[in-house]
């Protein structure tokens, strides 16, 4: 099918853009590129690579697909510099969509691999949910790596999707598997161009929430979603998370209630409590646990406060506490003690608690 110009000149328009950024990914890159050529996606697709600075044999890996692919009919567009040193994923992104002309957009990760109906299935989604950032679930490799955390990708609910955004997962639909329509992308705004160390992709998801934007998932296995030391989510550190994550709690969930109470009266718990803002802090009625050494201290104080006389925070067994609930308890999905006491209460995720474990 022959590609039409946009109205700029600039090249071929497409229905599907796939989103590669590449920094030295020669490891990966020949089993990534062969899954673009062996998509079942009838529609027009364009492929828009920006090589950030690679120092290994990206960019001869990417020339010898580029004929493949423009051989079979996907354009290809590729971009990039080279600078000592790479700009970042955010600025890669931003770049490869800026020099694309899909009006869906695709987001693949150098080091994954995508399943053959992953363009033809989401973009069925997205086409159906305009607004929406459209998701799948994994196959994670090796496989029995992060497992918690794949589990917790490929089995929440369509309303968890929405509600169990604050948690140290992060985005409850994970980044390679994005998939938008360009105009709600280009309404959300650019991904931070902050480089090493910045999350960019949490920090769009929760621009995109802010937006009124949903979350849907297509439940097939749609990626191998790769585990290695070498992968950029590893130089994001933890408290830059935590604080974007308590930041955006306060935002979005904190003002809805005029009190509430922390569900884990340990460490977690007591960390969420002297982040949070005086005015916050405020509405801490109390910590809840089902440890019994903790409920016998009855209170937890806050010795760092500059009040005085310095805070005292009650800590209660679970059933003698009240709704609503930040609960810093890791989550397993597979039924427990937990899972169960939290049962019990028959609370409504969302409106009676909230999780950031």
């Amino acid at each position: 099918m022959q590609l039409h110009k946009d109205a700029t000149g600039h090249g071929p328009l497409a229905s599907v853009t796939i989103i590669l950024p590449v920094h030295n990914a020669e490891l990966w890159l020949d089993e990534c590129l062969a899954s673009v050529l062996q998509q079942d996606f009838e529609g027009t697709m364009e492929l828009s690579v920006f090589n950030d600075a690679s120092k290994d044999n990206s960019r001869t890996i990417i020339e010898k697909w580029k004929v493949k692919l423009e051989d079979s009919g996907i354009s290809v567009v590729v971009g990039g510099h080279d600078s000592p040193s790479p700009r970042g994923v955010g600025y890669s992104k931003n770049q490869a969509i800026a020099q694309s002309t899909g009006s869906y957009l695709c987001f693949l990760d150098s080091d994954d691999v995508m399943m053959p109906q992953r363009v033809r299935l989401q973009y069925e989604a997205a086409v159906q949910h305009p607004t929406s950032i459209i998701g799948c679930q994994v196959r994670r490799d090796p496989p029995d790596s992060t497992e918690r955390y794949t589990r917790w990708i490929n089995q929440l609910t369509s309303d968890q999707l929405l509600t169990q955004v604050f948690t140290s997962h992060g985005p409850t639909v994970i980044m390679p598997t994005w998939f938008c329509s360009r105009a709600w992308f280009s309404h959300v705004g650019l991904f931070d161009e902050g480089g090493q160390g910045v999350p960019e992709d949490l920090l769009f998801f929760y621009e995109h929430l802010r937006k009124g934007g949903g979350v849907f998932r297509v439940d097939h296995d749609l990626l191998l979603y790769r585990y290695h030391p070498y992968a950029a989510t590893h130089s994001v550190l933890e408290v830059t998370i935590w604080t974007h994550r308590v930041h955006f709690l306060e935002e979005q969930v904190l003002p809805r209630w005029k009190c509430f109470t922390i569900w884990n009266a340990g460490k977690q718990g007591r960390r969420l409590y002297r982040s949070l803002t005086a005015a916050s802090r405020c509405k801490v009625v109390a910590f809840c646990d089902v440890d019994e050494n903790k409920i016998r201290k009855g209170f937890y104080c806050h010795e760092e406060s500059q009040e005085r006389p310095k805070p005292k925070v009650p800590i209660l067994h679970f059933q003698a506490a009240r709704s609503p609930f930040v609960i810093c308890v890791k989550l397993d999905l597979t039924g427990g003690a937990f899972e169960d006491n939290l049962k019990s209460l028959n609370l409504q995720e969302g409106r009676d608690f909230v999780h950031f474990s």
